[in-house]
Protein backbone atom coordinates (compact mmCIF):
# COMPACT_ATOMS: atom_id res chain seq x y z
CA UNK A 1 0.00 0.00 0.00
CA UNK A 2 3.21 1.91 0.16
CA UNK A 3 4.77 3.64 -3.23
CA UNK A 4 7.11 7.20 -4.00
CA UNK A 5 4.47 8.61 -6.45
CA UNK A 6 0.93 10.30 -5.57
CA UNK A 7 -1.71 7.59 -5.59
CA UNK A 8 -4.54 7.46 -8.23
CA UNK A 9 -6.73 5.96 -5.87
CA UNK A 10 -7.97 5.26 -1.65
CA UNK A 11 -9.13 2.53 -0.12
CA UNK A 12 -11.07 2.88 2.50
CA UNK A 13 -10.94 0.80 5.95
CA UNK A 14 -14.25 1.42 7.82
CA UNK A 15 -15.17 -1.36 9.40
CA UNK A 16 -12.97 -4.83 10.87
CA UNK A 17 -13.04 -7.83 8.38
CA UNK A 18 -16.37 -9.03 10.12
CA UNK A 19 -19.02 -9.77 7.34
CA UNK A 20 -21.84 -11.29 9.09
CA UNK A 21 -22.66 -8.03 11.15
CA UNK A 22 -22.62 -5.65 7.97
CA UNK A 23 -26.14 -6.66 6.68
CA UNK A 24 -27.60 -5.36 10.06
CA UNK A 25 -25.06 -2.38 9.59
CA UNK A 26 -26.35 -1.54 6.23
CA UNK A 27 -29.79 -1.22 6.99
CA UNK A 28 -29.06 0.87 9.96
CA UNK A 29 -27.17 3.31 8.44
CA UNK A 30 -30.09 3.53 5.64
CA UNK A 31 -32.61 4.12 8.37
CA UNK A 32 -30.57 6.80 10.34
CA UNK A 33 -30.08 8.35 6.80
CA UNK A 34 -33.38 8.31 5.24
CA UNK A 35 -35.54 9.59 8.54
CA UNK A 36 -32.16 12.24 8.94
CA UNK A 37 -33.16 13.69 5.55
CA UNK A 38 -36.91 13.37 5.80
CA UNK A 39 -36.74 15.47 9.20
CA UNK A 40 -34.69 18.18 7.64
CA UNK A 41 -36.54 18.46 4.33
CA UNK A 42 -40.14 18.75 6.59
CA UNK A 43 -38.17 21.37 8.62
CA UNK A 44 -36.82 23.32 5.33
CA UNK A 45 -40.53 23.07 4.47
CA UNK A 46 -42.31 24.15 6.85
CA UNK A 47 -39.99 27.24 7.70
CA UNK A 48 -40.47 27.90 3.87
CA UNK A 49 -43.99 27.80 3.80
CA UNK A 50 -45.69 29.25 6.86
CA UNK A 51 -45.03 33.17 6.77
CA UNK A 52 -44.71 33.22 10.35
CA UNK A 53 -41.36 31.41 10.75
CA UNK A 54 -39.71 34.02 8.09
CA UNK A 55 -37.75 35.30 11.11
CA UNK A 56 -33.86 35.01 11.69
CA UNK A 57 -33.82 31.95 14.01
CA UNK A 58 -35.63 30.17 11.45
CA UNK A 59 -33.62 31.27 8.30
CA UNK A 60 -30.32 29.56 9.98
CA UNK A 61 -32.35 26.56 11.07
CA UNK A 62 -32.88 26.05 7.52
CA UNK A 63 -29.31 26.65 6.80
CA UNK A 64 -28.78 24.20 9.51
CA UNK A 65 -31.24 21.39 8.00
CA UNK A 66 -29.30 21.90 4.59
CA UNK A 67 -25.72 21.81 6.23
CA UNK A 68 -27.13 18.31 8.23
CA UNK A 69 -28.77 16.95 4.39
CA UNK A 70 -25.70 18.12 2.67
CA UNK A 71 -23.72 16.42 5.92
CA UNK A 72 -25.41 12.69 5.61
CA UNK A 73 -25.27 12.88 2.12
CA UNK A 74 -21.33 13.31 1.53
CA UNK A 75 -20.95 10.41 3.50
CA UNK A 76 -23.49 7.78 4.09
CA UNK A 77 -24.44 6.47 0.32
CA UNK A 78 -20.76 6.09 -0.22
CA UNK A 79 -20.54 4.46 3.13
CA UNK A 80 -23.62 2.14 2.06
CA UNK A 81 -22.58 1.52 -1.10
CA UNK A 82 -19.02 0.10 0.37
CA UNK A 83 -21.05 -2.27 2.36
CA UNK A 84 -23.20 -3.36 -0.88
CA UNK A 85 -20.47 -3.85 -3.13
CA UNK A 86 -17.84 -4.56 -0.60
CA UNK A 87 -15.64 -2.30 -3.28
CA UNK A 88 -13.69 -0.05 -0.77
CA UNK A 89 -11.52 1.95 -3.41
CA UNK A 90 -12.38 5.41 -4.73
CA UNK A 91 -10.56 7.36 -7.04
CA UNK A 92 -8.47 10.52 -5.95
CA UNK A 93 -10.98 12.38 -7.46
CA UNK A 94 -14.08 10.79 -5.80
CA UNK A 95 -12.02 11.12 -2.34
CA UNK A 96 -11.00 15.07 -2.85
CA UNK A 97 -14.34 15.94 -4.16
CA UNK A 98 -15.88 14.47 -0.58
CA UNK A 99 -12.63 16.05 0.97
CA UNK A 100 -13.99 19.26 -0.43
CA UNK A 101 -18.01 18.97 0.29
CA UNK A 102 -17.41 17.77 3.83
CA UNK A 103 -14.70 20.66 4.90
CA UNK A 104 -17.66 23.17 3.96
CA UNK A 105 -20.64 21.56 5.16
CA UNK A 106 -18.54 21.15 8.33
CA UNK A 107 -17.21 25.18 8.00
CA UNK A 108 -20.78 26.20 7.65
CA UNK A 109 -21.97 24.53 10.41
CA UNK A 110 -19.61 25.82 12.75
CA UNK A 111 -20.21 28.71 11.93
CA UNK A 112 -24.08 28.91 11.72
CA UNK A 113 -24.15 27.80 15.00
CA UNK A 114 -22.05 30.91 16.27
CA UNK A 115 -24.27 33.21 14.67
CA UNK A 116 -27.31 31.27 15.80
CA UNK A 117 -25.78 31.89 19.49
CA UNK A 118 -25.01 35.71 18.72
CA UNK A 119 -28.86 35.64 17.30
CA UNK A 120 -29.78 34.75 20.86
CA UNK A 121 -27.26 37.07 22.89
CA UNK A 122 -29.15 39.95 20.82
CA UNK A 123 -32.41 39.11 21.70
CA UNK A 124 -31.75 38.37 25.26
CA UNK A 125 -29.17 41.17 26.41
CA UNK A 126 -30.43 43.82 23.47
CA UNK A 127 -33.64 43.26 22.94
CA UNK A 128 -34.64 46.90 21.50
CA UNK A 129 -32.12 46.62 19.12
CA UNK A 130 -32.73 43.68 18.07
CA UNK A 131 -35.00 43.95 14.86
CA UNK A 132 -32.11 46.43 13.31
CA UNK A 133 -28.97 43.97 14.25
CA UNK A 134 -30.57 40.89 12.83
CA UNK A 135 -32.96 42.89 10.29
CA UNK A 136 -33.45 40.24 7.23
CA UNK A 137 -31.39 41.92 5.06
CA UNK A 138 -28.65 41.52 7.32
CA UNK A 139 -29.21 37.94 7.80
CA UNK A 140 -28.93 37.51 4.26
CA UNK A 141 -26.61 38.65 3.99
CA UNK A 142 -24.78 36.99 6.81
CA UNK A 143 -25.96 33.40 5.51
CA UNK A 144 -24.28 34.38 2.15
CA UNK A 145 -21.21 35.24 4.01
CA UNK A 146 -21.09 31.73 6.09
CA UNK A 147 -21.50 29.70 2.59
CA UNK A 148 -18.82 32.20 1.18
CA UNK A 149 -16.36 31.70 3.85
CA UNK A 150 -16.98 28.01 4.18
CA UNK A 151 -16.38 27.11 0.63
CA UNK A 152 -13.64 29.44 0.34
CA UNK A 153 -12.11 27.99 2.98
CA UNK A 154 -12.72 24.23 1.41
CA UNK A 155 -11.21 25.54 -2.01
CA UNK A 156 -8.26 26.89 -0.02
CA UNK A 157 -7.81 23.25 1.91
CA UNK A 158 -8.23 20.88 -1.11
CA UNK A 159 -5.53 23.00 -2.81
CA UNK A 160 -3.16 22.49 0.08
CA UNK A 161 -3.68 18.71 0.07
CA UNK A 162 -3.39 18.45 -4.02
CA UNK A 163 -0.44 20.47 -3.57
CA UNK A 164 0.73 17.69 -0.33
CA UNK A 165 0.10 15.18 -2.54
CA UNK A 166 -0.63 11.14 -1.26
CA UNK A 167 2.53 9.15 -1.84
CA UNK A 168 3.07 7.67 1.91
CA UNK A 169 -0.13 5.50 1.96
CA UNK A 170 -3.44 5.11 0.25
CA UNK A 171 -5.19 3.14 3.19
CA UNK A 172 -7.69 5.78 5.19
CA UNK A 173 -9.32 4.28 8.21
CA UNK A 174 -12.56 5.57 8.24
CA UNK A 175 -15.76 5.72 6.00
CA UNK A 176 -14.82 8.68 4.06
CA UNK A 177 -12.47 10.55 2.71
CA UNK A 178 -12.40 12.94 6.39
CA UNK A 179 -9.00 15.95 6.63
CA UNK A 180 -7.34 14.49 9.52
CA UNK A 181 -7.26 10.42 7.59
CA UNK A 182 -6.38 12.19 4.74
CA UNK A 183 -3.53 13.82 6.28
CA UNK A 184 -2.36 10.64 7.22
CA UNK A 185 -1.62 9.68 3.56
CA UNK A 186 0.98 12.36 2.34
CA UNK A 187 4.40 12.74 1.28
CA UNK A 188 7.37 12.51 4.06
CA UNK A 189 8.83 15.92 4.54
CA UNK A 190 5.39 17.93 4.65
CA UNK A 191 4.58 17.26 7.86
CA UNK A 192 5.12 21.31 9.07
CA UNK A 193 2.27 22.15 6.06
CA UNK A 194 -0.26 19.61 7.49
CA UNK A 195 0.29 21.11 11.40
CA UNK A 196 0.19 24.78 9.94
CA UNK A 197 -3.24 23.80 7.73
CA UNK A 198 -5.02 21.43 10.88
CA UNK A 199 -3.76 24.83 13.04
CA UNK A 200 -5.59 27.59 10.55
CA UNK A 201 -8.45 24.78 9.89
CA UNK A 202 -8.86 24.33 13.36
CA UNK A 203 -8.42 27.97 14.62
CA UNK A 204 -10.76 29.85 12.43
CA UNK A 205 -13.56 27.41 11.84
CA UNK A 206 -13.44 25.48 15.19
CA UNK A 207 -12.37 27.34 18.03
CA UNK A 208 -12.97 31.15 17.55
CA UNK A 209 -16.64 29.94 16.48
CA UNK A 210 -16.65 27.85 19.91
CA UNK A 211 -15.21 30.83 22.05
CA UNK A 212 -17.70 33.30 20.60
CA UNK A 213 -20.14 31.40 21.24
CA UNK A 214 -19.14 30.50 24.59
CA UNK A 215 -18.90 33.96 25.69
CA UNK A 216 -22.40 34.85 24.35
CA UNK A 217 -23.80 32.42 26.62
CA UNK A 218 -21.90 33.81 29.50
CA UNK A 219 -22.82 36.87 29.01
CA UNK A 220 -27.07 35.56 28.27
CA UNK A 221 -26.63 33.43 31.48
CA UNK A 222 -25.32 36.88 33.49
CA UNK A 223 -28.84 38.83 31.58
CA UNK A 224 -30.82 35.99 32.84
CA UNK A 225 -29.60 35.15 36.33
CA UNK A 226 -29.93 39.52 37.09
CA UNK A 227 -33.39 39.04 35.86
CA UNK A 228 -35.78 39.29 39.33
CA UNK A 229 -38.72 37.29 38.19
CA UNK A 230 -38.37 33.05 37.80
CA UNK A 231 -40.96 33.41 34.86
CA UNK A 232 -39.02 36.03 33.37
CA UNK A 233 -35.78 33.59 33.79
CA UNK A 234 -37.73 30.70 32.56
CA UNK A 235 -38.95 32.44 29.68
CA UNK A 236 -35.26 33.81 28.56
CA UNK A 237 -33.54 30.57 29.13
CA UNK A 238 -36.61 28.27 26.89
CA UNK A 239 -35.84 30.76 24.18
CA UNK A 240 -32.19 29.50 24.11
CA UNK A 241 -32.10 26.30 25.56
CA UNK A 242 -32.80 24.11 22.71
CA UNK A 243 -29.74 25.97 20.41
CA UNK A 244 -27.88 25.14 24.17
CA UNK A 245 -28.67 21.37 23.41
CA UNK A 246 -28.04 21.24 19.45
CA UNK A 247 -24.40 23.14 20.41
CA UNK A 248 -23.84 21.00 23.47
CA UNK A 249 -24.78 17.54 21.36
CA UNK A 250 -22.93 19.00 18.48
CA UNK A 251 -19.60 19.23 20.56
CA UNK A 252 -19.46 16.00 22.14
CA UNK A 253 -20.33 14.07 18.99
CA UNK A 254 -17.49 15.73 17.80
CA UNK A 255 -15.23 15.43 20.70
CA UNK A 256 -16.02 11.62 21.21
CA UNK A 257 -15.64 11.31 17.48
CA UNK A 258 -12.04 12.75 17.40
CA UNK A 259 -10.82 10.71 20.61
CA UNK A 260 -12.19 7.52 19.12
CA UNK A 261 -10.24 8.33 15.88
CA UNK A 262 -7.03 8.53 17.77
CA UNK A 263 -7.57 5.60 19.99
CA UNK A 264 -8.13 3.86 16.75
CA UNK A 265 -4.92 5.44 14.95
CA UNK A 266 -2.71 4.93 18.22
CA UNK A 267 -3.99 1.12 17.81
CA UNK A 268 -2.71 1.12 14.18
CA UNK A 269 0.39 2.40 14.69
CA UNK A 270 0.87 0.46 17.96
CA UNK A 271 0.19 -2.83 16.08
CA UNK A 272 2.54 -2.03 13.26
Amino acid sequence: MKNETSVKYFYLLPFSGETRSRPFITAFFFLIYVVGVLINSSIITVICLEVQLHKPMYLFICNLSIVDIFYTSVTVPKLLHMLLSGNHIVSSAQCYTQLFSFVTVAAAEDLLLFIMAYDRYVAICNPLHYNLIMSQTNCTLITIGIWAAALLNSFMFLLSALYMSSCHSNLIHQFFCDPKSLTKTICIGRDILVLLMNFMEVFFFAFVPLMCTFVSYFKIFSIILKMKSRESRSKAFSTCSSHLAVISLYYVTCLAEYLIKEIRNFKCDFLK
